[in-house]
């Protein structure tokens, strides 16, 4: 005879941007047992009506992203092990962005900060150019590549406490982007990018608390890369008076 798996009680919020509240489930523990496991559970056995978001379930994509026990996370790479408080699982959709239902979250307000930082390349030559060869160790692409593999999971915006208090702020991953694009030595107009960064709104609102830089899942740094900004849109300003 088998024996029965312990079990834990998680909580999930439930509703969508007007009302909602946590509602509780008992689910089944396992080895090896991820958040978003937890959350497929749910749905798979006691709610098919739980409404969430995921794609890659291997920390690629970023789309899973939720707030686990009130932390930003990606949840298919969090493990209920290293999470779990009293044997209880709190699990709700990003802070920071507008609920659509359930776990997920309307993800435009985050990207239109991104193009509201100006965080496009601006190109120097057409497609028929001749590749531009540019030496890996150039501190300005050191300094561009740091901030590459951000994939746009919005922990960051969630995290971020600035953009709790200030919904016009730009944002940590907005910001790391325009500061990745400002020093692509490939780009035509990187004083657009200082306009767009140092307005209502922008890189001079970070309150530099690191929250960014301590929830990324990848590592990166955003905290330092809206430093920099704050220090090229300072000089830009006494240099040009802009």
């Amino acid at each position: 005879m088998s024996s029965i798996p312990d079990m834990m009680d998680v909580s999930i919020w439930r509703g969508d941007g007007t009302f909602g509240q946590f509602e509780s489930f008992k689910v089944p523990a396992q080895e090896s047992q991820t958040i978003l496991d937890v959350v497929a559970w749910v749905q798979q056995n006691q709610d098919p009506t739980l409404t969430y978001r995921y794609a890659c379930r291997v920390g690629m994509c970023g789309s899973c992203a939720m707030m686990v026990n009130g932390v930003p996370r990606w949840t298919c790479r969090t493990h209920v092990k290293k999470v779990l408080v009293n044997n209880n699982l709190e699990v709700g959709p990003l802070r920071n962005l507008p609920v659509i239902k359930d776990l997920a979250t309307d993800m435009d307000p985050f990207f239109d900060k991104w193009v509201a930082a100006e965080g496009v390349h601006h190109p120097t030559k057409t497609r028929d150019a001749p590749i531009e060869p540019i030496l890996p160790t150039n501190a300005g692409r050191v300094e561009a590549s740091s901030g590459i593999e951000c994939i746009n999971c919005s922990v960051c915006y969630a995290a971020c406490d600035t953009v709790a208090n200030n919904p016009d702020y730009l944002g940590p991953a907005a910001l790391q982007r325009a500061w990745t694009v400002y020093n692509d030595s490939k780009d035509a107009n990187k004083q657009a990018v200082l306009d767009a960064v140092s307005g209502v709104g922008g890189c001079h609102n970070c309150h530099s608390q690191g929250s960014c830089t301590v929830h990324c899942p990848n590592g990166l740094n955003p905290m330092n890369a809206i430093a920099g900004l704050k220090r090229v849109t300072a000089m830009s300003f006494f240099k040009n008076g802009k």
